[in-house]
């Protein structure tokens, strides 16, 4: 069956549908607090716009994927989606990538390494290992709910989204395949850093294309595993948009003071 954002593009009408949806948390349920009272969405709500727009189950946990969009033709097989939020879309503008920050689960990378015979002390003499083993972890954790592993996720439809805004109040969604480039193709190093006049030996590792960065790994300081595709290798991406203005009333008719009432009216009568 062809479902939409799994094996074809969303059309106008199912991706407004999605903005629409997004632009709600303006209201004050929004993650993101305003100084008005107003809130822009967070994370968790993209994540709940997706689903309720594309017909997905929002996990709501720690599950490696953040939506589930049910397979129409086989019961209890699903595809999932990785949902990545970041408020850069002024670098995607500027640099042409796009950011995802992949993983910050430091421990269990560490884990991996220490498997390896990498530790603190001597992680910096082999980056390409380092970064064979980072991937490696990233793609088991896919594989682990994959149909392959008796999983209920069709891998071969799942992939990222990812939402890229800015403060100027623009919004960019792209699409990029759940499979990472091969760790060989890729330079890798761990540059150093000049603190002071001095230059000192770096903690990041950075994998590079041909053009620029593609890998930044943060091992010593919150373990994130960043991943910066080049736009042009979006599967699909929307055209920049801005969420949709609340109307002039929205805190009295929409806010969610009156959202209390609706939900519950003989109790909020009850209090006076």
């Amino acid at each position: 069956m062809i479902i939409a954002l799994v094996n074809r593009n969303p059309t106008q009408a199912e991706f407004e549908r999605f903005r629409l949806i997004l632009s709600t948390y303006q209201d004050g349920s929004g993650q993101q607090a305003l100084k008005d009272g107003r809130t822009l969405p967070g994370w968790r709500d993209f994540e709940r716009s997706v689903a309720a727009a594309f017909g997905g189950i929002a996990q709501e946990n720690k599950f490696i994927f953040d939506v589930l969009i049910p397979d129409t033709k086989w019961k209890g097989i699903s595809f999932g989606i990785s949902c990545k939020m970041r408020r850069t879309l002024n670098d995607t503008k500027r640099k042409g990538r796009v950011t995802l920050e992949l993983s910050n689960s430091s421990g269990k990378f560490w884990n991996r390494l220490a498997e390896k015979e990498i530790h603190h002390q001597n992680y910096r003499e082999t980056p390409l290992k380092v970064a064979q083993a980072l991937l490696t972890q990233e793609n088991e954790w896919h594989a682990e709910v994959g149909l392959e592993r008796g999983g209920q996720v069709d891998l071969s439809g799942s992939f990222y989204l990812a939402l890229s805004w800015n403060l100027q109040g623009e919004y960019q969604l792209f699409k990029f395949a759940l499979d990472l480039p091969s760790p060989s193709s890729l330079t890798w190093d761990f540059p150093s850093v000049v603190r002071n006049s001095i230059e000192q030996a770096g903690r990041r590792l950075r994998g590079q294309d041909e053009v620029g960065t593609l890998f930044e790994w943060y091992g010593e300081s919150g373990g994130q595993l960043k991943y910066y595709p080049l736009v042009e290798n979006a599967l699909w991406k929307s055209d920049i948009f801005t969420l949709e203005p609340l109307p002039a009333d929205w805190n009295e008719k929409h806010g969610i003071v009156k959202k209390a009432r609706d939900y519950f009216p003989e109790l909020w009568d009850a209090l006076g």
